[in-house]
């Protein structure tokens, strides 16, 4: 029998605080793929807000504790394009020329995926059992796409979701306006983004809207809430994983 790989479950402050259903249904998926699952009780945020102030200092003892937490596995799966861009993609540049940390890091970031990808690209999952009655609309995060190259991955295993069918919005691929500190650095400009999101997902006509990172998600979900949309909001993980039958995002406890 070969030995299941062992992944680190990095679960992602927003998960963990609001919504961490999310980090059950990334388990279930990577139990059901195969994997054995371990959530590392010493992590911490992934530093990506201190990192986008310009806050070095932080960033880098973030990044020690991350590292030093999840280097004994063989893989870190998050489910979040945003943060598993931050470790896979910006933690080397912080030891750029660290005779202790560079090498570290580059072996730690070189384990990091974001769940729906490590799913169908490392792990060959090529459909789920879920069924999900109803149409979904798919937003694709900066992050995830820019970074990660995630696109096609979470189309594919969503289309086997049973009863699920998925309805393309206009500029699926363009930000919703979080940006995490963005927003608050922003906010007007936030806003206007966010608005012509949301404007394209009730054009798609679809029942609900998914994406794969949570900060997109509570972005878009408040904002179609502010404008009287009844459009349910779930991250991709819940869809897949079949435990969708919680309130949606914004409307309850996750």
């Amino acid at each position: 029998m070969m030995k299941k790989p062992r992944v680190g479950l990095f679960v992602t402050c927003l998960v963990d605080l609001f919504r961490p259903a999310v980090g059950f249904a990334s388990v279930k998926l990577l139990e059901e793929a195969g994997c054995e699952v371990e959530v590392p009780m010493a992590q911490t945020c992934c530093g990506q807000p201190a990192y986008n102030s310009g806050d070095r200092a932080d960033t880098i003892a973030i990044a020690k504790n991350t590292i030093e937490s999840f280097e004994e596995y063989d893989y870190i799966v998050a489910p979040s394009g945003s943060c598993a861009g931050m470790l896979r993609k910006h933690y080397p540049g912080l030891f750029k020329g660290d005779a202790h940390w560079e090498a570290r890091a580059a072996a730690f970031s070189a384990k990091v995926h974001e769940l729906v990808s490590f799913l169908v690209d490392v792990m060959g999952v090529d459909r789920v059992t879920a069924a999900h009655s109803g149409s979904v609309t798919y937003h694709d995060s900066c992050s995830g796409l820019r970074e990660l190259g995630i696109r096609e991955q979470p189309r594919r295993l969503l289309a086997t979701v049973s009863g699920l069918k998925i309805k393309e919005m206009r500029d699926a691929d363009v930000c919703c306006g979080f940006g995490g500190t963005f927003c608050v650095k922003y906010p007007d400009i936030s806003n206007r983004i966010v608005e012509e999101k949301t404007a394209n997902i009730r054009a798609a006509g679809a029942d609900t809207l998914i994406a794969g990172d949570l900060g997109c998600l509570m972005n878009m979900a408040g904002k179609l809430q502010r404008e009287g949309s009844d459009i349910e909001v779930r991250h991709v993980a819940e869809v897949l994983a079949g435990m969708d039958d919680r309130p949606a995002i914004g409307r309850g406890q996750g």
